[in-house]
């Protein structure tokens, strides 16, 4: 068979090579999602990393249902919310005040959960009034912008992480470039997943890894599932991310279509897409996982294998819910150095803030246009300015009182509303949605 030619129907593969290409996407993806609950398990909120990998599951196979089953696209943990949950784990004032990491979480997953139906009002928009007219108010001069700043945002976690231990840090640092630069085939894949493996293994031979928690735990047992609860001050702190993620979402869409060569944002129709990405968020958000994204990583194994059968990924989905029953796993991912973690999140982090720039560049943003210098600068310092404003320079965002409630507005809200506003009010449009929607790339968290 010419090598060249892709597989669009893997069964003629037979089943034991399904089976390996299956587990091929399940490791692209396992890094990554795994990750998301590590990092805001070190904001103090105990997501659950059973959880995260039963959702990330349960999400795919629900996404593919709601696309026909046409589009070969894996969901894992978007890391678009994690300055949504930092940023809650810091809440303090109102009914945040003394509260723990245990019980702010609930309302973390809360904001997760409307993010996912901003999804569903963007989908019911799209097939309304069509696509064009819709992504009118989100140019890449406002969401791009908005990208860097969920990166900057986090940047100082890095530092924390991986001031534990800086030589292990290091190490995963020079790992993950290595891998990314000079890897060939599946090594060039999984990066991320390799910079926290081979510094485990230096940490676990330098005695640097804690297994307290691994002899107590199951081999089998159920996910720690968590009911979300429901507080404007986290729906406001979480929401206005969606508005990063739906690009996030659109750029993949156009990224899986120009990789498989069939357009998916007409076929089955990005109102579909969208559907079933917000869904699985707020699906995830409702019972304790975090927000879904499409895996620019899964992308990456489609161009890799050249096998574009989305049954071979429906086959990752079921292995992520399979191993989400093992707390025994999850202890062994818990056990993970945090200077490891640190140095992983000290590229991803950078990298979301240059998906960012990319998103800009690539959409040639005209920045001699005052009216597009505007837009981005006041989101930027609104982001940015917003963030150690207050007492003692501390994280405040705005706070306001709305009936009795008092309500905080965190910078990346306040940096989104203004760009969109700001954007829809000022004079001189220069941007329109891609014609060729299968060449427009827009910022992909899920790629690195």
């Amino acid at each position: 068979m010419n090598h060249h030619e892709p597989i669009r129907d893997a069964r003629q593969l037979g089943l034991p090579k399904m089976l390996i290409l299956g587990l091929q996407h399940m490791f692209a993806m396992f890094g990554a999602t795994v990750l998301v609950p590590i990092l805001v398990q070190g904001y103090g909120l105990p997501l659950s990393i059973q959880t995260t990998l039963f959702f990330a599951g349960v999400g795919t196979l629900f996404f593919h249902v709601c696309t026909k089953l046409k589009v070969p696209a894996f969901l894992g943990s978007s890391f678009a919310y994690l300055g949504g949950f930092s940023a809650v784990a810091q809440l303090d004032s109102g009914i945040y005040a003394n509260m723990t990491g245990e019980e702010k979480l609930p309302y973390a997953l809360g904001g997760i959960v409307i993010a996912g139906l901003m999804y569903l009002v963007l989908a019911a928009l799209i097939r309304l009034l069509g696509v064009r007219k819709v992504m009118r108010y989100l140019p890449p001069v406002v969401t791009g912008p908005i990208i860097i700043l969920i990166g900057l945002s986090l940047a100082p976690s890095a530092i924390n992480n991986a001031s534990t231990n800086w030589w292990l840090a290091l190490l995963s640092i020079a790992v993950v470039i290595a891998a990314n630069i000079w890897g060939k085939g599946m090594i060039k894949i999984i990066p991320i997943l390799l910079g926290v493996v081979i510094p485990y293994v230096v940490a676990l031979a330098t005695n640097q890894v804690d297994f307290s928690g691994m002899a107590a735990a199951e081999l089998v047992g159920l996910q720690p599932f968590v009911l979300a609860k429901f507080d404007l001050t986290s729906i406001l702190v979480m929401a206005p991310i969606a508005v990063a993620a739906m690009m996030e979402h659109i750029g993949d869409m156009s990224a899986i279509s120009a990789t498989v060569g069939e357009n998916f944002i007409e076929n089955p129709g990005l109102h579909r897409t969208l559907i079933g990405d917000g869904i699985a968020t707020s699906l995830a958000g409702m019972f304790g996982g975090p927000a879904n994204t499409t895996y620019g990583e899964n992308t990456g194994v489609l161009e890799l294998s050249q096998v574009f059968d989305p049954k071979v990924v429906r086959l990752a989905a079921v292995y992520a819910v399979v191993l989400s029953f093992s707390p025994k796993f999850a202890a062994v991912i818990n056990s993970i150095p945090t200077a490891i973690i640190g140095g992983v999140s000290f590229i991803l982090y950078g990298m979301i803030s240059a998906i960012g720039v990319r998103n800009v560049v690539e959409n040639r943003v005209d920045f001699t246009n005052s009216r597009n210098l505007i837009i981005a600068a006041v989101i930027m310092v609104c982001g940015l300015g917003f963030k150690i404003w207050g007492n003692n320079n501390e994280f405040s965002g705005l706070t306001f009182h709305v009936g009795g409630a008092s309500v905080t507005l965190t910078s990346l809200a306040i940096a989104a509303i203004a760009g969109i506003a700001l954007n829809a009010i000022l004079p001189g449009k220069d941007y329109e949605f891609g014609a060729d929607v299968t060449k427009g790339r827009s910022g992909d968290f899920g790629r690195y």
